[in-house]
C-alpha cells in the first residue's frame, strides 16, 4: 500500500488547488477571474493556493494588460503537469487496489 500513496502529492490535498490543476490540465492558461468563478473561491483564497502552486513551481503566470486593465494568466508547467499526472495515477492506483 505504501509504493500507493507515495506517488501522491502533498500539495494538491486541497480541494483548491487539486482543482486549479484540474481546470489548467484542461485549459492551456486560465484567467485569475475564472478560476476563481471555476473554483468558488475569494480572491485571497485562490490567490494563496495559487502562490503555493507558484512556490512548487507547478504553476506559472503571465501578466499583461488587456485595454488598460491588467490581465493574470496561468499555466501549468511542465514540472507540474508531470507532478499532477503521477499524482492522478498513484489516486488510479489506490483506487483500483480497493476493488
Amino acid at each position: 500500500m505504501k509504493v500507493i500513496i507515495d506517488g501522491l502529492r502533498k500539495a494538491f490535498e486541497s480541494r483548491v488547488r487539486l482543482g486549479i490543476m484540474s481546470a489548467l490540465a484542461v485549459n492551456d492558461t486560465l484567467e485569475f477571474t475564472a478560476l476563481k468563478e471555476y473554483l468558488d473561491v475569494t480572491d485571497g483564497n485562490l490567490a494563496s493556493h495559487i502562490k503555493a502552486l507558484e512556490k512548487e513551481e507547478f504553476i506559472g503566470v503571465k501578466k499583461s494588460f488587456v485595454n488598460r486593465k491588467p490581465n493574470t494568466r496561468y499555466f501549468m508547467t511542465k514540472q507540474g503537469k508531470k507532478a499532477f499526472e503521477e499524482h492522478i495515477s498513484a489516486l488510479e492506483k489506490l483506487i483500483k487496489s480497493q476493488k
